[in-house]
């Protein structure tokens, strides 16, 4: 059941302890680390001179990453072996060590299958995409393992399979049905996402949709409209007859009966915002029963000896314990990213129970491990599996986004912060120490993204059109309603030579942020690990192909037995 290492790391470690000890080091020391995990935001990437690329790559690198081709230098961050390039192709040795801590710091991501994961029906696959069908065929079988491996040892048989924000419940009706069939409790917050689960289980015959009485020319003739409901159902209710029930088809409930050898679904409605589970174990225990066997299994399912199996993703919207960063270095300070709504929340914020959750990493070098919300953002990145065409597709548009942002300021729609009004005038004006107010543009149509033109005419557009931008409308069509195209073309000729300057910090990003989500699920075993008085075991290894699925990390705890 337990890998052999409790963490996928690197053959280079003796342990886990060396690996977390370096790796914690390393993440809290490395300048260069620190800078482009978190102290990079390409909005700005042009609105300072020289610019971010200058100012934050070490002069030794800029000639090697610009001479190099974006698909090349993906090959030489991560997967060539940079001792062996051709001289012409090698790094400087500053970087070669770099792109060597990184790769010795990241978390492995090969996924060694037990074995092949049963094919999921039509029925149950309904409304997944392929990545989903790979996701939930994989997790159920890893699970479905887990809990017979458990069983094994323990000699206790899993009763029930509990999923928090389960969504539309796609995991929990795979295990529900064949080959698995087990009972699933599936807690989820949003309403409108329980019903579109019920629905998927009347289409995957886990459920039955409720049965009414209808009158057949009452109810044809509601539908094409040539009845009053009240003067028709009222005779029929003197007469002692049946109700005449006027409810749509889509609003009638699920039905679920259980039955011998097979699945069961039971959903409660809640958010799992702490560790407290007591108003989910409530609706439990209050929940009218289907049968005495069910009732007794509900009652006690959380009292019994339990593995717990989590993936995490979507780490952008992680919170944070510890609130803003204090790192001395100074382009790390929150203060310095994008002044927008969310960051300042985000940086105002101490969640008791957000990033970090061990004691290890709280307490780290007194002050703890921070990050903050870009670095985290770029920890959902996977750059490994980026293709020519569609990187050069996304690092056109953030092209795009970085020179509309100086566009803005030369109009006058936006203007500098300076972080530090007592800094040295000669400081004053380094990226370090400025920002530019953000304007939110989300999406574009995709005809948008074929040229800067195009892009900025669909931008001022957005912006002066959109019932969401009313702030702005008015100072963006004073300043750049009357834009021209050879203006446009203007700042095109003056910045398309340094595009590739923005794919190469991009990709460094991106490539550096493995040891960002390395720290966010090393912290997460840790977590754990520190809890010997609860925790049986606990491991991290990896559950999907990287390559259909990157957060394929999934964090393992049993529990003690009557702990």
């Amino acid at each position: 059941m337990k890998p052999d290492s409790p963490l996928p790391y690197p053959d280079c470690w003796a342990g886990p302890e060396e690996y977390v000890e370096s790796l914690l080091e390393f993440a809290t020391s490395s300048a260069i680390f620190r800078t482009l995990c978190g102290g990079v935001h390409i909005l700005d990437f042009f609105t300072s001179e020289p610019g971010l690329f200058q100012a934050i790559v070490p002069e030794e690198w800029q000639v090697f990453l610009l001479r190099t081709e974006s698909m090349q230098l993906l090959d030489v961050l991560m997967r060539k072996d940079p001792d062996q390039l051709a001289e012409d192709e090698r790094p400087p040795e500053s970087l070669v060590q770099y792109i060597k801590d990184i790769r010795r710091f990241s978390l492995a991501r090969d996924h060694v299958r037990r074995e092949k994961p049963p094919n999921l029906t039509r029925q149950v696959a309904v409304g997944m995409k392929p990545k989903k069908v790979h996701e939930v065929s994989n997790f159920a079988s890893y699970i479905n393992g887990l809990a017979d491996d458990f069983a094994d040892i323990s000699g206790d048989g899993i009763t029930h399979f509990v999923d928090f924000g389960s969504g539309q419940n796609y995991l929990g009706r795979a295990l529900a049905s064949a080959p698995y069939n087990k009972h699933i409790v599936a807690v989820e917050g949003r309403e409108h996402n329980i019903k579109g689960a019920k629905a998927y289980d009347m289409l995957a015959g886990l459920a039955e949709k409720e049965k009414v009485m209808r009158n057949k020319k009452l109810w044809h003739q509601r539908l094409n409209g040539k009845t009053d409901d009240q003067d028709m159902i009222k005779p029929l209710e003197i007469a002692d007859e049946p109700a005449v029930d006027f409810r749509p088809t889509r609003d009638l409930e699920a039905v679920y009966t259980p039955e011998e050898g097979k699945g069961f679904i039971r959903y409660i409605s809640g958010r799992l915002e702490s560790g407290d589970l007591s108003d989910v174990v409530a609706q439990l225990e209050d929940a009218p029963s289907v049968n005495e066997q069910e009732a007794k299994i509900c009652g006690s399912w959380l009292s019994l000896s339990t593995p717990v199996a989590i993936v995490g993703c979507c780490y952008n919207l992680m919170t944070e314990k510890l609130g803003p960063p204090t790192y001395k270095l100074p382009f790390m300070r929150p203060s310095l990213q994008p002044l927008n709504g969310r960051v300042i929340r985000e940086s105002a914020k101490c969640d008791p129970h957000g990033f970090p959750m061990s004691e290890r990493l709280c307490t780290y070098k007194e002050t703890g491990v921070r990050l903050n919300i870009t670095a985290r953002m770029m920890a959902c990145q996977a750059p490994q599996n980026w293709g020519a065409e569609d990187s050069d597709s996304f690092f056109s548009r953030h092209f795009y986004r970085a020179v509309l942002q100086k566009i803005f300021l030369d109009k006058g729609v936006i203007q500098k912060v300076y972080h530090d009004p007592e800094s040295k005038p000669e400081e004053q004006t380094t990226p370090f120490n400025t920002s530019t107010n953000p304007i939110i543009i989300g999406s574009l149509r995709k005809a948008c993204y074929k040229t800067l033109n195009t892009y900025i005419r669909g931008a001022i557009d957005k912006l002066t059109t959109h019932s969401d931008y009313r702030e702005q409308c008015e100072v963006v069509s004073e300043k750049m309603g009357d834009m021209t195209d050879d203006e446009i073309a203007s700042y095109e000729q003056q910045y398309r030579h340094r595009k590739r300057e923005l794919s190469a910090i991009w990709s460094l990003m991106a490539f550096s942020a493995a040891v960002v989500e390395s720290l966010i699920v090393t912290d997460r075993w840790l977590f754990l690990k520190q809890h010997t008085e609860m925790v049986d075991q606990c491991w991290v290894e990896s559950v999907f192909d990287f390559k259909e699925s990157p957060r394929n990390l999934v964090v393992v705890g049993i529990k003690k037995r009557d702990s």
